[in-house]
């Protein structure tokens, strides 16, 4: 996979460097901004370590987590990545993709979320491959999301697929034998927050675009909803997207929802406004409540009575304008 990597950024005129090691030298900068754009401008591609390789619980989303790859491409201004990743936000793509994969069917019938939940057990053992990463981002690079894809469709055991996108280049996904394994889930948002917010990434419309194909093609698809913000009128922006969703969708479409609200750390808070100091999105920990884990992290979200508004509403939206949609979990 390495080799076929090279050839293709070298076609669209990438600078390819071979290292002797894995170390990536030339990065850290004084200024957060400037070693932000060479990290976010650099592929490392790599082979997965044994601890990388190992799958992770993944609550709410999924029974395990495992990577094709850590980082992403893209610019969005509330990155979830920021400060849950080491070093610079260099984006890493393993090539030992059939040592990553035999990992996985050990744990069949082994998690908590789905192999054990009555109101998910039809989706059996479920593998998320977008906790670090966007996949479909490398794929043009890689093709290793469509051969998983194909790993994951050709198989007889109740091990299923799901991964999350902003991106709308789907067309290796289209040609994927998938078996109906993999669920695909865009990454939408209301029109003004991913217009302002999510630099790098396909239009709102193009990933919608992106769900009815894959659902034309037999794919099972999903809606996550994320970050979800109070944003001037945002009862009618996310009605809006919801109506926009329904319009892409053919009758019949195997449909799922996911509703994520914003959030950050203190580190994260940090970390973005490094990268994005002129930024407009609201990380203000005087308006919103401290919530904790047992290891004593604190994490701020919005106060209980707007979340419980949100809810109502968006829940109240996704059902009128989705009927036949399952709604996963709002968090």
């Amino acid at each position: 996979m390495a080799g076929r990597v090279a050839e293709r950024a070298a076609a669209m005129g990438a600078e390819i460097v071979e290292l002797a090691g894995d170390r990536i030298t030339g990065l850290k900068d004084d200024d957060p901004r400037t070693e932000y754009r060479r990290a976010k401008s650099t592929l490392a591609v790599t082979v997965a370590s044994a601890g990388a390789m190992r799958p992770q619980p993944i609550p709410p989303s999924a029974d395990w987590r495992f990577d094709l790859a850590t980082g992403c491409p893209a610019h969005c201004q509330y990155c979830y990545l920021a400060g849950s990743l080491k070093g610079p936000p260099v984006t890493r793509l393993f090539v030992n993709l059939p040592e990553i994969l035999e990992h996985l069917p050990p744990l069949s019938g082994q998690g908590r979320i789905t192999s054990t939940n009555a109101d998910r057990a039809g989706e059996g053992t479920t593998f998320e491959a977008s906790c670090y990463t966007d996949p479909l981002a490398l794929e043009p690079l890689s093709g290793c999301l469509s051969e998983t894809i194909s790993w994951f469709g050709e198989r007889s055991d109740d091990l299923s697929l799901r991964f999350t996108t902003k991106f709308a280049e789907t067309a290796s996904l289209e040609a994927a034998v998938h078996g109906g394994r993999t669920r695909v889930r865009l990454s939408v948002n209301a029109e003004e927050i991913t217009r302002r917010f999510e630099g790098g990434t396909a239009p709102l419309a193009a990933r919608l675009a992106a769900m009815g194909r894959l659902a034309r093609a037999g794919y099972k698809v999903g809606l996550t909803v994320a970050p979800i913000m109070p944003v001037e009128d945002w009862e009618g922006a996310y009605d809006r997207l919801f109506a926009a969703a329904s319009a892409a969708l053919p009758a019949g479409a195997d449909v799922t929802v996911e509703l994520i609200t914003h959030r950050f750390t203190p580190g994260s808070r940090d970390v973005l406004l490094g990268w994005y100091p002129a930024t407009g999105l609201e990380m203000d920990p005087a308006v919103r409540t401290v919530k904790r884990n047992k290891f004593g992290g604190r994490k701020y979200v919005y106060p209980a009575p707007l979340m419980r508004e949100m809810r109502a509403t968006l829940e109240g939206q996704a059902a009128a304008r989705l009927p036949g949609a399952q709604l996963l979990y709002w968090t």
